[in-house]
């Protein structure tokens, strides 16, 4: 590169002329300043360095090592925010999971409940209607009985009636009575 540099400066070498001396100038020199500038450009460098080094430099540093600390509380933040996040996961599926337990023994207590209510529905009922079947039946017995005796003392008047008519004099109405009713228990015997 520095080959090809060199060619390009000793090819392309302008004549420049000189305005104070009137030399002529070219190659290198058209590249180089005058020690002049030179010198005053290096110490308008220094100086630019220095308050750059003195003022600029600390004030740079300063926001670079704040925008560190940011950064780094930023990333601390979201790291405890991040175990937080997988604390409250955990507790949340443990929650869940208890919950679903409990989900499952309510339904279970209920089922038990439910099954427990359905039995003792089951035994009043057939407690009741034992109890219903026992009072028809004495009622039944009751109603027989009652009929029973209403047919005797039916069929005792029709047979006084009937042996009034046919014997034409009255008895005693007692006797008669007991007379049929005796017949009557003997016909209920023969059966």
């Amino acid at each position: 590169m520095y080959q090809a540099w060199n060619l390009i400066l000793a090819t392309a070498e302008p004549v420049l002329i000189s305005a104070e001396t009137g030399e002529e100038s070219g190659g290198i020199d058209l590249l180089l300043p005058a020690p002049e500038e030179l010198i005053a450009g290096i110490i308008a460098f220094a100086i630019i360095f220095l308050v750059v080094w003195k003022f600029a430099l600390p004030a740079v540093k300063k926001t670079l090592e704040a925008r560190q600390d940011a950064i780094r509380s930023e990333l601390a933040a979201a790291e405890q925010a991040k175990q937080e996040a997988a604390s409250l996961l955990d507790d949340y599926k443990s929650q869940m999971a208890g919950a679903k337990d409990e989900a499952a023994k309510i339904m279970a207590e209920a089922r038990d409940a439910g099954d427990a209510v359905k039995a003792d529905i089951v035994t009043r009922a057939e407690t009741e209607a034992a109890a219903i079947k026992a009072r028809a039946s004495e009622e039944v017995a009751a109603e027989r009985a009652r009929v029973a005796d209403e047919l005797k003392r039916q069929v005792a008047d029709l047979s006084i009636n009937v042996a009034e008519r046919v014997v034409g004099s009255s008895l005693d109405s007692d006797q008669q009575r007991v007379l049929v009713d005796r017949y009557i228990d003997e016909l209920g015997g023969v059966q």
